[in-house]
């Protein structure tokens, strides 16, 4: 249908050009807003993030399904190493060689942005690990074993994008789900990203004590800063707390560590806000390393500009669906999970979930009973500052 426009009179015109001239100088004032937003990244990690081509390496790749799908969803997968170079090595003292998965992620944003589902996949599964090709031409070979054999193959080198390589092989074949793009972050990346956040609120359900992850927190309201947030990541063993030792559980706090980090960077306004974007990005540009697409810094303010709208609600974390292997040291898939896969592969919600048990479950009856009212316990970092809606992230803390 057609709008008929009748006759303008001369002041209506007149009012007509002042509007037009007020929207082309907020329009411009945008530009140039966002002009100087884009420099100021650009002069404040440009070049820091490490990219590389790794698809050369990358041996198969599921096609997306042809679907008519809202916007353009994207699969990342994330991946912690434990690498034992430069600053990583000082973290990292166990006298072991080589590069290994500490935890992996498979990300998924929806088209329309209004989900992120965050899917790891845990160490110890039981998965055919294809062969390992290395930029030099020298092959891997792979076989029956733990998932996370496919990083340590392909970082023989020390090489993150040979070690992603292989994973995204391995994922492909596990899940036959394509990965858009891919990111290794080592864990001295990890701690300065979290004091760059201002460290992370956690209701800590006991007390913990561990050497073994130079830990040592009270149970209740905690704000952990890197080292805390890495040590509590990592826990394995704790002379003191009902730590199973299961990867399993290490997997749940890892997942609740990683709400957390969502709700705070949400709290925030990271997405938004220049300033913070920047100080969290530079903050593990130099230990991370990104496909060259992911690490290009107008598809990471595209990225983060996607997200703006997205809530906490809008997260939901899971595990590969596992149960364990008859003598109960490693894990296998359960019916379920391909169609976790299968959801995820279609962007649709997640219609299966993982289910755990006492090993790996992170909300053990607690020895001494968080308070809810208590203050909350701040880490001796400069760089840690709590969001001001600190009370509403950790409204369940005692309950």
């Amino acid at each position: 249908m057609t709008r008929r426009i009748g006759t303008v009179r001369h002041a209506r015109r007149t009012r007509s050009h002042a509007l037009g001239r007020t929207i082309a100088i907020a329009l411009a004032a945008s530009a140039g807003f966002a002009i100087v937003w884009v420099q100021t990244l650009a002069m404040q990690f440009g070049g820091g993030i490490d990219t590389r081509d790794a698809n050369p390496l990358v041996t198969k790749t599921p096609e997306s399904p042809v679907e008519d799908l809202p916007g353009d969803p994207l699969t990342i997968l994330l991946i912690g190493s434990d690498a034992r170079s430069d600053e990583n090595g000082e973290i990292v003292k166990d006298g072991v060689e080589g590069m290994r998965s500490d935890a992996t992620v498979v990300a998924h944003l929806s088209g329309d942005r209004s989900r992120v589902e965050l899917m790891s996949i845990p160490r110890d599964l039981q998965v055919e690990i294809p062969d390992c090709t290395l930029f030099d031409g020298t092959t891997v070979p792979g076989g029956y074993g733990d998932f996370n054999v496919a990083f340590s193959n392909g970082g023989r080198h020390g090489d993150p994008a040979e070690a992603a390589a292989c994973t995204i092989n391995a994922v492909h074949d596990l899940t036959d789900i394509p990965i858009d793009h891919w990111a290794v972050i080592d864990f001295a990346g990890f701690t300065r990203m979290v004091n760059a956040l201002g460290g992370i609120p956690m209701c800590i359900p006991e007390r913990i004590v561990s050497q073994d992850a130079d830990l040592e927190l009270d149970a209740g309201r905690q704000l952990l800063d890197g080292a805390e947030a890495l040590g509590y990541a990592r826990l394995r063993t704790a002379e003191v707390g009902d730590v199973s030792g299961s990867d399993l559980q290490r997997i749940t706090r890892q997942q609740q560590l990683l709400e957390r980090t969502l709700e705070t960077a949400l709290a925030k306004n990271l997405f938004t806000d220049v300033g913070a974007l920047t100080s969290f990005i530079r903050a593990g540009a130099e230990s991370l390393t990104t496909d060259e697409q992911l690490g290009d810094l107008g598809f990471m303010i595209r990225l983060a500009y996607g997200l703006r709208g997205v809530s906490a609600d809008a997260l939901t974390v899971t595990t590969v669906p596992w149960e364990y292997t008859d003598d109960r040291l490693n894990v296998l898939m359960t019916d379920d999970a391909p169609l976790m896969f299968d959801d995820m592969r279609h962007d649709r919600p997640l219609s299966v979930m993982s289910e755990g048990d006492s090993t790996s479950e992170w909300d053990p009856e607690p020895t001494t009973s968080p308070d809810a009212d208590a203050p909350l316990v701040e880490p001796d970092s400069p760089n840690s500052a709590a969001p001001d809606n600190i009370d509403e992230i950790l409204d369940t803390c005692g309950s």
